[in-house]
């Protein structure tokens, strides 16, 4: 049996980012969610904050082991799978993935440990302090991440010789012409990732009617982020995409499933694409708002694949669907968005048995969103691993064989099919106990924490 080296090994990348991506999206929003509780708990004193900032910092160091373990082997495959891509481009990227390492997981693992295990051994204040530090330590572990990648989607400040990148700008490379819209885009995912997690459990604890001040506090907030960011990150996903028809045009005529240059040309809003006979079955599209959305205009002229030889188109099928799942997934978040506005508005936000069941059930749709936009931007910049300037094909290993690769992936699978279960079975149990209850008269260095019957039902829907 003749197995792929280069396809096998694409699909262990895919795996092992595709896990791993689910935990640091989580994480970025919580350390943030956990700024803010720690913050009002500093500032009223009330034992609610502080039995919400311990139980969402017990889900939190979960999230974040599980993100750790998983992102690990990640580094190792360029050396074992993608060593051309280490040689060609190890200039650019190599310090950018150590700029992320020094500057930011070393800034959160500083913190980390007094977050987890410095309630009550250092002041309030320093533990707040730890909060903000890990939070920004999430970020900017993002930022340097972004920027590698979009450097791989949109390279510049270099220089090409003998098949090796140089840098002749780090500026241009860090801020490379896609990384604003990326950074920004993919930062309001986990925001948004988290806040619906944080809504689905609080509508789950208000269902059972447990904990209801707790699940009151967190429903409000939750909804109140979804309602400011659910909008935003439609205006930022445009703004995304009209920078992408600017520097990848490829791409966007896959994933709007054009095959011929177009003015006026329709949205698609369903269709199967085919491929090999380059056109669309079943299709179903408005006229000429294709072209008013990428162009502003509706005769505005869109590109179509025809434009590039064949063998430099994605895999059709897989952009153009993964993108619908996307775009849909955003306009349900924004729905999501209204119907709390008007529920918040009519008083009746806590009592709309059925919006919590709506929570409840859509509480994961930020990590599928997340999956369907990385395999746009992934799947949708093939075959290039740095896009224009080399081929996927020219980055894998020249020596390595199928058949080690598919052991590795085996191992993979199975050792993630393993981790992620238990994590995710320990975090279940977490959430279903709840927040536990800080006593009365417990005092953190010299700080009473105000216990919860001195709060009213006003603070319950704060």
């Amino acid at each position: 049996m003749d197995l792929d080296p280069l396809l096998l090994s694409r699909v262990q990348f895919a795996a092992a980012i595709s896990f791993h991506i689910l935990f640091p999206a989580f994480t970025i929003g919580l350390a943030a969610w956990l700024v803010v509780l720690e913050a009002r708990w500093l500032a009223t004193g009330r034992a609610i904050y502080l039995e919400l900032s311990e139980f969402w910092t017990r889900i939190f160091a979960i999230s974040f082991g599980m993100g750790v373990v998983s992102g690990v082997v990640m580094s190792f495959q360029f050396g074992t799978n993608w060593s051309r891509l280490s040689d060609a481009a190890g200039n650019v990227l190599g310090p950018l993935l150590n700029y992320e390492v020094a500057s930011a997981f070393f800034l959160e693992a500083t913190f980390l440990g007094i977050l987890l295990f410095g309630r009550r051994r250092v002041r309030p204040a320093m533990h707040f302090a730890a909060a903000c530090m890990v939070s920004l330590g999430t970020l900017l572990s993002a930022f340097w991440i972004l920027s590698a990648n979009s450097w791989m989607q949109t390279p510049a400040g270099y220089a090409l010789k003998d098949g090796v990148f140089s840098v002749t700008s780090w500026w241009d490379v860090v801020f490379n012409p896609s990384f604003p819209y990326r950074l920004a885009h993919m930062v309001t995912a986990t925001f948004l990732t988290t806040a619906f997690v944080v809504a689905g459990v609080s509508a789950w604890h208000l269902l059972q009617a447990r904990i209801v001040p707790h699940a009151r506090i967190g429903f409000s907030m939750a909804m109140g982020l979804i309602t400011l960011l659910a909008p935003l990150q439609i205006l930022l996903g445009d703004l995304h995409g009209l920078n992408t028809l600017k520097h990848q045009p490829a791409k966007i005529a896959a994933l709007e499933g054009h095959w011929q240059p177009e003015r006026s040309a329709p949205l698609i809003l369903f269709a199967w694409p085919d491929q090999a006979a380059a056109t669309n079955r079943f299709e179903v599209a408005i006229p000429k708002l294709g072209s008013l959305i990428l162009t502003h205009s509706l005769d505005g002229e869109v590109p179509g694949l025809s434009q590039w030889p064949p063998a430099d188109w994605p895999h059709v099928p897989a952009v153009f669907f993964a993108f619908r799942v996307m775009v849909g997934l955003g306009f349900l978040m924004l729905g999501i968005a209204v119907a709390g506005l008007y529920l918040r508005m009519a008083g009746r936000l806590y009592e709309a048995g059925w919006f919590h069941w709506l929570a409840v059930v859509c509480s994961p749709i930020g990590f599928v969103a997340l999956l369907a936009g990385w395999v746009t931007t992934e799947v949708g910049r093939q075959p290039w691993v740095v896009y224009g300037l080399m081929r996927t094909a020219d980055a894998v290993t020249p020596a390595i064989t199928g058949e080690a690769v598919l052991g590795s992936l085996a191992a993979f699978v199975i050792v993630y099919g393993l981790i992620f279960p238990v994590g995710v079975y320990y975090m279940i149990r977490l959430v279903q106990r709840g927040p536990l209850a800080v006593a009365p008269d417990q005092e953190l260095h010299g700080r009473p924490a105000r216990p919860l019957s001195a709060t009213g039902p006003a603070e319950w829907s704060a």
